[in-house]
């Protein structure tokens, strides 16, 4: 703590009152071999000016790298104004605005907010985010489980990205939620639709569909939202926000109403009789104005149709007018009280991601729809053209053949890790090894390129990975 208020006098009559004669009896059910001792390694304190000059040669060490590592954090230009905004003092130290009379200014960011996500969705309701893409894919598959009422069983394709597929499964898993995974197809890194028709007729909850995937590949996301529909599912969408920018957005997913409502009560069949689109739409928010920085911290986001509101997690911005007719906004539909209900209670994301929330807001406000869409663009093109000089080199080419958004998969004539390690040396961080979780692959490189990426940039990647191949 950075201030601790009590003095030693204070410590010993207080010990005193209680009968203890010093603080460690207090713990003395610790058995003595689990406690640590003493911390004989530190060296000795430093001052104020030793720490800060200790930091800064610290962050020397620091050499900027040029990056071309995506698998879910990617490196965008975030303008100046964003984070100028985002820091100021009535942002920075806001917390959850129960009390709505005093944080208007909040709920309203909020609310900006969700509007703007359900619009670039494409779906009719947005929280006011969640912790990161990874836990809001499981939270959306609680919520599928929570709507569906008959099944526990999720239908997982493994292009879904195997980090949000670990954090889903250890967050699921104790609830008797199974996760049973579908095969990708090998020519083109996509979901191999023979072997999720297997599953056709069989009792499950929904089907997640990434859009793009873990490999960058774009999914036949109408055919998919169909299938999921056509055999009583709910589709869950695992998309990134800026690709939405330019392709379909989810609520607009697949061609057909659901023929086969599920059992479960009048308001279980309302809610999957949507005439089209995924019914839940979740993803990370980090792609619109979060910096990469040691991980994190990201937020994530969660949008559904109407009919599912009632089982989305965390918070709902509302806007109403008070009794003299002045607009106002509040948390809406959901009470506190709403998430205390054991099993039958929605996940409680109360003070969650809000500052990197307000980022976004300000990010999307700052570019508008004609900026996203470039900024999408510029790294579409920018992608496929370092997919393009890569495939020149001899011994590489592109693994799968089939559209992608800003990232490929390379396939190399020399284990990944060792090239990257020689491309590391020459400054370029080359991408994400794809051999511990897809060995199958072999020597798979995941690339990315973002509107960050200039010519110059490019031709510099592919001569560093030319010379670590060599």
């Amino acid at each position: 703590m950075p201030f601790i208020p009590h003095t030693s006098q204070d410590v010993s009559s207080m010990l005193a009152s209680i009968g203890v004669a010093e603080i460690d009896a207090l713990f003395d059910e610790i058995p003595a071999h689990l406690k640590s001792g003493s911390l004989t390694a530190l060296g000795a304190g430093l001052n104020e000016m030793q720490v800060a000059r200790l930091m800064r040669d610290r962050a020397a060490q620091d050499t900027p790298l040029l990056n071309f590592i995506g698998a879910g954090a990617y490196e965008h230009h975030i303008p100046a104004a964003v984070w100028e905004l985002a820091t100021r003092g009535e942002f920075y130290s806001a917390y959850t605005p129960y009390q709505a009379e005093a944080s208007q200014g909040t709920l309203q960011v909020l609310y900006e907010y969700q509007t703007m996500m359900a619009s670039l969705t494409g779906m009719d309701v947005s929280n006011a985010s969640l912790y990161d893409g990874a836990s809001g894919l499981a939270e959306a598959m609680l919520m599928a489980v929570r709507a569906h009422k008959t099944s526990r069983r999720i239908l997982v394709p493994a292009t879904v990205s195997p980090f949000y597929r670990s954090t889903a499964r250890s967050i699921v898993k104790l609830q008797d939620i199974e996760l049973v995974e579908i095969p990708y197809d090998r020519a083109t890194g996509t979901v191999d639709m023979a072997a999720l028709a297997q599953h056709a007729g069989t009792d499950f909850a929904a089907l997640v569909i990434p859009q793009p995937n873990f490999f960058g590949a774009l999914e036949d996301v109408d055919a998919l939202t169909n299938w999921a529909h056509a055999n009583g599912g709910l589709a869950i969408a695992l998309v990134n926000p800026l690709s939405l920018a330019l392709l379909k957005p989810a609520g607009l997913w697949g061609d057909n109403p659901h023929p086969n409502p599920l059992p479960g009560g009048e308001g279980t069949n309302a809610a999957l009789r949507a005439p089209v689109g995924a019914d839940i739409a979740v993803g990370d928010g980090q792609p619109l104005g979060a910096p990469l920085s040691s991980g994190g911290s990201y937020f994530g986001f969660m949008c559904c149709k109407q009919a599912l509101v009632r089982q989305m997690p965390g918070r709902i911005i509302g806007r109403t007018v008070d009794l003299d007719g002045k607009q106002g906004f509040t948390l809406t539909l959901q009470a506190r009280e709403q998430h205390i209900r054991r099993a039958k209670a929605t996940s409680n994301i109360c003070s969650n991601q809000g500052l990197m929330v307000t980022a976004a807001t300000i990010f999307m406000s700052l570019l508008g729809q004609d900026g996203l869409r470039r900024v999408a663009a510029a790294s579409h093109q920018n992608s496929q053209r370092l997919a393009a000089l890569a495939s020149g080199i001899a011994g590489v080419s592109v693994l799968f053949n089939t559209p992608t958004f800003h990232e490929t998969v390379l396939q190399l004539p020399k284990p990944v890790a060792e090239v990257l390690a020689n491309m590391a040396n020459a400054g370029i961080l080359g991408g994400y090894d794809l051999s511990a979780d897809y060995p199958e692959l072999g020597n798979a490189l995941l690339v990315c390129a973002t509107e960050t990426k200039t010519e110059e940039d490019l031709q510099q990647f592919v001569a560093s990975l030319q010379a670590a191949i060599a």
